[in-house]
């Protein structure tokens, strides 16, 4: 999920929901995804590089975010 984003420098936070930890967002996470904007409470998938960043920024199906009506 989207903690923060600030579309002008593009640095923000994404709270992993299985255990809320926090990971800063990569300056490159939004390289080819259709992203342009991330807003807060938003539900993303997302991987960590070898930094501990979180990018390649994705939209997930229902499923994949094991959501309820899953």
């Amino acid at each position: 999920m989207i903690k923060a984003f600030d579309p002008s420098s593009g640095d923000g936070v994404v709270i992993r929901d299985t255990d809320l930890s926090e990971y800063n967002i990569a300056s490159d996470a939004l390289e080819g995804s259709i992203f342009r904007m991330l807003r807060q409470g938003q539900r993303v998938l997302f991987s960590l590089n070898a930094a501990g960043l979180a990018t390649k920024i994705r939209f997930g199906s229902e499923r994949d975010m094991d959501t309820p009506g899953a």
